[in-house]
């Protein structure tokens, strides 16, 4: 029997955030190099006019690894657990963080950067574990877009770290001027700081995190063994025994909270997602996986990770590109709209100011925006709006360069670049959540979700690669600075075509409904809330609680079986 409360089926709070921790370092560490890559490739003897070029490939290479090994890692975490592959993701991640630091030449970087892509597969893992926590589609909006949410927490402190940190004998003299280890790894510090947010992630998860992968659920945890003795004085003091009490006359019956080694089908409740895994027990063939929406979904998701990601990997090299004052152009080399050149001349610790302003904000847009925005227009139309902002915000970040007035050049470019925030932060959790709903079924999206890391990973990988080489050959002798941004403006353009081809899906999952054949036949069971049938989440998500039809049959064969 599957009872849910009063107030409906409940998030899993506490395990969400320990995710969110686990993913936290990650986007700490893509981001952090954003600042000091430019001049990090520079300092290994590279003319100023390949930068682009070399660090577009920089970041490619790390997807294109991350894709490559996106499906053996979702593979392993099928047969050993989701959480033994997160925790040496992390760990992966950890090392080659510090030995990035310590890069000395051009090879060694790219060939770390490739093991680390090759060595964290936790991307597409998450979103499983979210969905393996959370079947009920009306709860999905709010669980999946919390992975976008504390990527764009970690891009406000990335950044900050990478701007603040680099080349500490220079921008601090007085604190590091005399330590010889600084002077010759000018990048390592604040790569040894986000290394020291990596081992909190690392202790978190193992420590709190509990296994939702249910043939691995009644294994025993000694991480959690060990959580649970370092924690219990404080949940004594807490008055442990009344909250526990408390909790489990209002626990979840869709993820095995507090019974991680418990019998996954207790005799006195049947889980939705037990009932379901143990009649589908076949790997979901390509068919399944592969329906005409969730290849549109993947397309769009493609290409919104390709030129987005790009934006990111190329406006550093603009902004460190030197600024060419309107006086001192070369009239024989100008000849606008199209043929000019010059960036914003910024040093690292201005990059990364900019780049702490710009997270910030995003950080605001996404804690108080992005929900009313979806609960007034819909998940749909938020995302079909933000695809049609990407290219008008391509197409005219180059121009502020021309702009001669220094605080006008600023605020034009800052509106410009929250504009590209609103729109990255609007069209990721969206396109995570249609892509969610465009599933046909619970056991198929944790294959659909490695699916969507690897194409993803190829479009983070293609885009910096391809708009860091069109840079360089637009600035070199040619003077089209102009070239990438109106590449990237073309591709967002070509990537908003498909959006216009979704239709929202009913998702996944259904939440629970007594329907007449079950109120006659079990008179001892708890009615399921009548509120529950029809529900507007505060993303404005809108979700039928009607179950499925199979789903249904099975339920009431394990009532007859009992």
């Amino acid at each position: 029997m599957v009872t849910k409360t009063k107030d409906g089926p409940k998030l899993p709070k506490q395990q969400l955030a320990i995710l969110a921790v686990a993913r936290f370092a990650e986007p700490l560490a893509a981001t952090s190099i954003y600042p000091y890559l430019p001049e990090m490739i520079k300092s290994f003897g590279v003319p100023k006019n390949e930068v682009a070029k070399w660090a577009g490939f920089t970041g490619s290479i790390f997807s294109v690894a991350q894709s490559m090994a996106a499906v053996p890692w979702g593979r392993a975490s099928d047969r050993f657990g989701r959480k033994p592959i997160i925790l040496i993701g992390l760990t992966s991640t950890m090392i080659c963080f510090i030995v990035w630091g310590l890069s000395t030449s051009l090879t060694m970087a790219i060939t770390v950067r490739f093991i680390m892509g090759a060595g964290n597969g936790n991307v597409g893992i998450l979103r499983t574990m979210v969905a393996e926590m959370v079947p009920e589609k009306e709860l999905q909006p709010k669980a999946f877009s919390l992975m976008p949410l504390v990527w764009s927490i970690g891009s406000v402190f990335g950044p900050a770290f990478g701007g603040f940190f680099a080349q500490p004998a220079e921008q601090y003299p007085s604190l590091f001027g005399n330590m010889d280890f600084f002077k010759k790894y000018p990048f390592a510090l604040p790569n040894i700081v986000a290394c020291v947010i990596f081992f909190m992630s690392l202790m978190t998860g193992l420590l709190f995190l509990r296994e939702t992968l249910e043939s691995r659920r009644g294994h025993r945890d000694w991480g959690l063994v060990l959580g649970e003795k370092l924690t219990r004085p404080f949940k004594r003091r807490s008055g442990h025994h009344h909250h526990h009490h408390h909790r489990n006359n209002n626990r979840r019956h869709s993820f095995v909270d507090d019974g991680a080694s418990a019998p996954l089908l207790a005799q006195s409740s049947l889980s939705p997602t037990s009932i379901i895994s143990s009649v589908e027990t076949d790997p979901p063939t390509l068919r399944e996986i592969f329906t005409p929406q969730t290849i549109i979904n993947l397309t769009s998701y493609t290409f919104l990770a390709l030129h987005s990601v790009a934006f990111d990997q190329v406006l550093p090299v603009f902004l460190n590109y030197p600024l060419v004052s309107p006086h001192d152009r070369n009239p024989s080399n100008t000849h606008l709209p199209f043929k000019f050149t010059g960036g914003f001349g910024l040093s690292t610790s201005k990059i990364g100011t900019i780049y702490t302003v710009y997270g910030i904000a995003c950080g605001v847009v996404q804690f108080f925006l992005f929900p009313w925005f979806c609960a007034r227009f819909g998940v749909l139309r938020c995302y079909r709006a933000a695809t049609l902002l990407f290219p008008l915000v391509y197409l005219l970040t180059p121009y502020t360069a021309l702009i001669e007035d220094t605080h006008t050049r600023y605020a034009v470019f800052l509106t410009l670049i929250l504009i590209k925030g609103v729109a990255v932060i609007i069209g990721f959790p969206c396109t995570t959540i249609l892509l969610t709903n465009s599933a046909s079924s619970l056991r198929i999206l944790g294959t659909l979700n490695g699916f969507a890391t690897t194409f993803s990973g190829l479009g983070r990988a293609i885009g910096p690669a391809v708009a860091g080489a069109i840079f360089t050959w637009g600035v070199t002798g040619r003077d089209y600075i102009v070239a990438p941004w109106w590449f990237l403006s073309l591709v967002a353009a070509v990537g908003a075509v498909p959006s216009w081809w979704i239709v929202e899906g009913e998702g996944p999952t259904r939440s629970l409904e007594t329907d007449s054949e079950g109120e006659e036949e079990g008179e001892g069971e708890e009615e399921v809330d009548e509120e529950s049938t029809l529900i507007l989440d505060s993303q404005g998500s809108r979700a039928g609680s009607a179950m499925d039809r199979g789903y249904g049959t099975v339920k009431r064969d394990a009532q007859e079986t009992r």
